[in-house]
């Protein structure tokens, strides 16, 4: 049995007989693969921390040091407000809900998110830091359900819990047999990247980086004496190089390198000009082949340079957030499943499907057909002016389309 089937049987096995999923006729992410592609499933930000972590079977003492909401139930109270009453405790596959026979019937090759959430009891919480999300160990199976072949941790969260959360959190997912890149017991950890064999297709090889602009604290970079992040010292020629470094010790032929960096801010489209500079450059010079942006809370636009796919920001695809007002504008409560299929010999991409989802009652379903429309002009609207746009189809899925010999 794979690695990721045992995983999976492990985790739906602990879900105590998970509700059946509804049925979708979701044909064009049926078809963004084939057997001669490697299919990739990218999502966003997993924050399972916090208000999520109270509902699920085994939760961390609720008390938060946030400057206006001191116990973590509190989130889950505001979704109840919002969308009616959640079962506790939830099973482990609840969260996923309909995304999970989106997956079964896809069946990607590799299956990448940033987790975005300390896995740990300490209560070392880091110093100011605001906002705190850690995760019950025990409750790890949640992860395990959905098959995650890696876990980026490189993001602004991972050590909300101090340098014994960390620690606890790589071992949990050790345990959990579940890989993970961007963060270590060292430096050489923290930039170490995930391989992914893939029997008769290839590799899928990840490394996982942040930026300050992100949030993440300089403090929180991994040194040859410490743990931490995989923290990138700028956007500018030092961090190219470190990328390319990794990246030339391990690519070979039918190789695909995903770049999964945390960058940015959490609300508004813009993009900043340092971040396409680099991008790109991680493209030209350090042999990437897709760029698996996060970090901020909605998606953004979609570049394609040079037939590689740069994602600046895929959103969150599972959060607390159900109910807290402010940025409604950006339809926070909206996410994307997205599919890549890549040819292994070039790296190329010659499809991308995106799956709108919506979280309801801390659980994702599949989101009705104005809100698809909404997030297909949304991105349209954004990706214009890097060369691309999305259509709708039928079944309320988002396909990728753009101009071939653009930044070519």
């Amino acid at each position: 049995m794979y690695r990721r089937e045992f995983l999976i049987n492990t985790g739906r096995m602990l879900a105590l007989l998970a509700p059946p999923m509804l049925q979708s006729q979701d044909r064009a992410a049926r078809a963004a693969g084939d057997a001669s592609s490697v299919t990739v499933f990218l999502g966003g930000d997993v924050m399972t921390g916090r208000g999520i972590d109270q509902v699920l079977p085994h939760s961390c003492d609720s008390q938060i040091y946030e400057r206006y909401v001191k116990d973590a139930r509190r989130y889950v109270a505001l979704a109840e407000e919002a969308n009616g009453p959640i079962p506790r405790p939830v099973d482990f596959a609840y969260i996923w809900g309909e995304s999970l026979e989106i997956l079964d019937r896809v069946a990607p090759d590799a299956r990448i998110v940033n987790l975005e959430t300390a896995v740990t009891q300490s209560d070392d919480n880091w110093p100011g830091k605001g906002i705190n999300y850690r995760m019950h160990p025990q409750n790890i199976p949640c992860i395990s359900a959905a098959g995650i072949d890696c876990c980026a941790l490189a993001n602004n969260h991972v050590l909300d819990w101090g340098y014994s959360g960390l620690a606890e959190t790589l071992t949990t997912l050790e345990t959990a047999g579940l890989q993970f890149a961007g963060a270590g017991r060292d430096r050489r950890e923290a930039e170490a990247p995930v391989i992914l064999e893939l029997p008769a297709k290839g590799r899928v090889i990840v490394f996982s980086c942040g930026s300050v602009s992100s949030g993440i604290s300089p403090e929180w970079a991994a040194t040859s004496e410490k743990a931490g992040v995989f923290l990138l010292e700028s956007l500018l020629d030092s961090g190219v190089e470190s990328i390319a470094r990794g990246v030339a010790k391990v690519k070979r032929a039918r190789d695909i390198v995903v770049a999964s960096i945390h960058w940015g801010a959490n609300w508004g489209y813009r993009l900043p000009r340092p971040h396409q500079i680099f991008a790109r450059r991680l493209i030209d010079e350090a042999g990437v082949d897709v760029i698996h942006g996060h970090s901020s809370h909605h998606p953004l636009g979609v570049e394609i340079y040079k037939g590689k796919p740069i994602l600046y920001g895929c959103g969150d695809l599972l959060n607390d957030y159900e109910g807290i007002g402010g940025y409604e504008q950006f339809r926070g409560d909206l996410a994307l499943m997205y599919l890549l299929a890549l040819d292994p010999t070039t790296g190329l991409l010659s499809n991308l499907t995106m799956v709108p989802l919506r979280m309801h009652r801390f659980q994702l379903v599949r989101a009705s057909r104005q809100d698809a429309a909404w997030l297909g002009e949304t991105l349209s609207r954004v990706a214009r002016p890097l060369g691309s746009w999305v259509e709708l189809g039928k079944d309320n899925t988002l396909t990728l389309r753009w101009k071939p010999l653009f930044s070519s």
